[in-house]
């Protein structure tokens, strides 16, 4: 067996350490940095108080919106940030104080989905070597993970309810055992699938296995979050509700006549809209412009469409993000959150954490680079619901609904300022109808396959 021969790169040799240990002394500065940083949180250390002066909170363009949703300890922001684009209109057509969609009811389909969109993955690359990037990238099906398309696939195929209807369990909200366990079940009954394939390929015996696996994942995920409505009655407190006038303590309540639904018929009752008009733009610098892509193997439902999108200039994307927030439509959108933003302010901006000063060093990176390093991508979605513009028209700022409860930002609101907006915000979800002709075109178009391994193909959490 022949031996591996050593690599020909450069190691530390011992003349290039010594040449390190020599170059360099600690003086004064270094001293009290490093006294600074080896005893106090770095963010502390290198939060740039300049950024956080003459913050306000004023937007000239702002949706109305009630209540502050939370994911907890779950990888769900892009259900929840597509929730959160749909429910103000429930809020102001019925006239609600407070409104929530069933996270954990879409949270159930989802998982059963990707359950059986990997074991059918595994029976069509049965034969595929384990080391193989394709086979790779397939177990990030099961991960918590998605993208708009993901959502509205289930949507469109099993409605929504309210939360009241399929409410948050500790499985749904704390989701890292869930998916452990998960992951273990249906990996277990996808090796026995190969190990039974190895004797018998017939295609019709392994997709048996495979149904005889979904009913034990059906029956997990009933333990964990309850069993998904197939019809359910609602009603709510009507607007014209008034407190009774007499000196009886008693609180008199208009209420709406309690209805029978199913998911789809109140998805249709209260959203109505298509959610196939709804398109996704990007902004990717490492990629050609007014173009159309999709990522390879972006999806959670089995046969349904991946994510696509036209790749487009970060100056056309704002103006279709403004032209939607000023028609009063919140928007999905996704950004990389790894970078320049503080939970504890509610702000992200691009020098909000200077650490060039801080460490003396040059940390510059365009956000092209960032991409071809595998240093950043999109990471989590939320929704806009703002934007505050100059006198000129320009966006200064933007106003973002989170979805990690009242506690954390501004009473659970995050600011973006608009170089931050530049850097870090990649995807944007919005009605056709705000994006021009132009670029509508580019969706006609057969689209490129970018690998499922490309940065920020698999998804937000």
């Amino acid at each position: 067996m022949p031996v591996t021969k050593p690599s020909k790169a450069p190691g530390l040799s011992d003349k290039i350490i010594s040449s390190l240990r020599n170059s360099y002394s600690m003086d004064a500065a270094d001293r009290a940095t490093h006294n600074a940083v080896t005893n106090t949180d770095l963010q502390s250390l290198a939060l740039n108080r300049e950024a956080l002066r003459n913050l306000d909170n004023h937007f000239s363009h702002r949706i109305t919106t009630k209540g502050i949703t939370h994911q907890h300890q779950s990888g769900r922001c892009w259900i929840f940030a597509a929730l959160n684009t749909l429910r103000p209109k429930v809020i102001r057509e019925c006239g609600l104080d407070d409104f929530e969609f069933s996270a954990p009811y879409l949270q159930f389909w989802d998982k059963l989905e990707r359950a059986n969109l990997y074991l059918e993955s595994i029976i069509q690359m049965r034969d595929a070597d384990y080391l193989d990037r394709e086979w790779e990238t397939l177990h990030h099906t099961l991960e918590d993970g998605g993208w708009w398309n993901f959502v509205s696939s289930l949507i469109s195929k099993y409605g929504l309810v309210p939360k009241s209807v399929m409410p948050e369990t500790h499985a749904s909200t704390h989701s890292d055992t869930l998916n452990h366990v998960f992951g273990r079940l249906v990996r277990s009954r996808a090796a026995n699938i190969l190990k039974v394939a190895e004797k018998n390929s017939d295609p019709s015996h392994l997709q048996t296995l495979k149904q005889n696996a979904l009913h034990e994942v059906y029956r997990f995920l009933v333990i964990n979050f309850g069993e998904p409505p197939t019809q359910f009655q609602w009603r709510y407190k009507n607007t014209q509700n008034k407190k009774s006038t007499n000196k009886s303590p008693l609180e008199i309540q208009t209420l709406t006549p309690l209805e029978s639904f199913t998911p789809k018929s109140f998805f249709d009752r209260f959203v109505g809209s298509s959610l196939d008009d709804y398109l996704c733009l990007y902004n990717d610098p490492k990629n050609k412009l007014n173009h159309h892509y999709y990522f390879k193997n972006s999806t959670n439902i089995a046969g349904a469409k991946p994510m696509d999108f036209v790749n487009i200039d970060m100056a056309s994307m704002k103006k279709i993000a403004i032209a939607s927030i000023q028609a009063g439509e919140p928007l999905w959108f996704a950004v990389n959150m790894s970078f320049d933003q503080s939970t504890k302010h509610g702000i992200m901006h691009d020098d909000l954490f200077d650490y060039e000063s801080l460490f003396g060093l040059d940390l510059s990176i365009s956000k092209a680079d960032r991409a071809r390093f595998h240093f950043a991508a999109s990471n989590h979605a939320m929704t806009l619901i703002g934007v505050d513009l100059d006198s000129n028209k320009k966006p200064r700022k933007w106003l973002v609904e989170n979805s990690w409860g009242k506690d954390k930002g501004n009473d659970g609101l995050w600011t973006i300022h608009d170089s931050w907006f530049d850097e870090h915000v990649y995807t944007i979800i919005t009605h056709r109808k705000h994006i021009p002709k132009n670029i509508l075109s580019h969706f006609l178009k057969k689209p490129t396959p970018l690998p499922a391994w490309y940065p920020g193909a698999q998804g937000v959490h």
